[in-house]
């Protein structure tokens, strides 16, 4: 559906000293710095497949979505969106995406959200009845049918929104790319947009590419991830491979019936939090079980798990280039 070959976007801008000098010696003078955004990324995503698009905040991650959908041109690479060059602009091919950013608004604020979504299906020539259609079936799985008619702008940000998602399906694209959906929301917002999108993608097969920094987002909805960092591609593949970069490693929660004093817990392993009757220890995942035999004959344990590395810790360590991508 989407092919993404040796994709760069240079940004160029100017240097300006501080002060009625300083603008004095930029008329006659600029100093032009030249800002690479992304640096010769390559992907391609399956018909009906949602990932995960992760990098840290100026990693590239927005610009390579408005590259996608045909905001940006970029400096120099290709692009096949299902047989389409995105910055062509071909009405055909704006029939077939949908953008939805996080941060800005395409809802009339002061008008309510069912004329905006009628403005959208005279744009692009939805016909009545199926457009009756979508809105009834939509609203109802977002949980907002009583809000249609309310002003834009007295909506919580959550319902906001809900109703942003909704308008941009109202011509049932085939691609759609999500940036930062559930930025800001409450986290029974972030799980009701998340179950409809789940439940979306698996009725009408939507490809779905979504930035996140909230990892359940990506945990909920993706089994791939991407992740770009200063412009580059760091990884991509799986999200449940990840933790074998770091070394297949887990962590070890143990709670004791007495205090145990810090030295005898770095014996057993690397110690990454000690409490007063309890500790949490990261081991290589070959030696869990030895590890686990070791602190049930030596010390009085009342309780303990093993869980992986969480997800977040494992990206951030790809945002510090602690692992050395795939």
């Amino acid at each position: 559906m989407i092919t993404v070959e040796h994709l760069r976007k240079e940004f160029s801008y100017y240097k300006k000293a501080t002060g009625i000098q300083g603008s004095l010696r930029n008329l006659f003078h600029r100093e032009t710095l030249t800002k690479e955004a992304v640096r010769d990324i390559s992907f391609s995503v399956e018909r009906g497949e949602m990932i995960g698009f992760l990098g840290p905040n100026g990693a590239g991650k927005t610009t390579t979505l408005k590259m996608l959908s045909g905001i940006l041109h970029p400096t120099a690479g290709k692009i096949d969106i299902d047989g389409f060059i995105p910055w062509e602009r071909k009405n055909a091919f704006k029939q077939r995406i949908s953008i939805v950013m996080g941060q800005k608004n395409q809802l009339w604020w002061d008008l309510p959200a069912s004329d905006s979504f009628y403005l959208n299906k005279c744009i692009f020539h939805v016909e009545d009845g199926p457009y009756r259609d979508i809105v009834t079936e939509l609203a109802g799985l977002l949980d907002v049918k009583e809000l249609l008619n309310v002003q834009v702008r007295r909506l919580s940000l959550g319902e906001r929104m809900k109703m942003e998602i909704l308008a941009a399906l109202i011509h049932r694209p085939d691609i759609l790319f999500l940036d930062e959906p559930t930025i800001g929301l409450d986290i029974l917002s972030q799980q009701k947009i998340r179950e409809f999108l789940k439940i979306y993608n698996e009725q009408w097969k939507t490809t779905v590419i979504i930035t996140s920094h909230h990892m359940a987002d990506i945990q909920a909805l993706c089994q791939r991830a991407v992740i770009i960092n200063q412009g580059n591609l760091v990884y991509d593949g799986r999200l449940e491979d990840i933790n074998a970069l770091l070394g297949k490693r887990k962590l070890i929660h143990v709670k004791t019936a007495f205090p145990v004093a810090q030295e005898i817990w770095g014996s057993y392993g690397q110690v990454r939090e000690v409490e007063r009757t309890g500790a949490v220890l990261e081991v290589a995942q070959d030696r869990v079980r030895e590890t686990l035999g070791s602190i049930l004959s030596g010390l009085q344990v009342e309780d303990f798990t093993v869980t992986e590395i969480p997800l977040e810790e494992s990206i951030a360590r790809f945002y510090q280039k602690e692992v050395t991508p795939l």
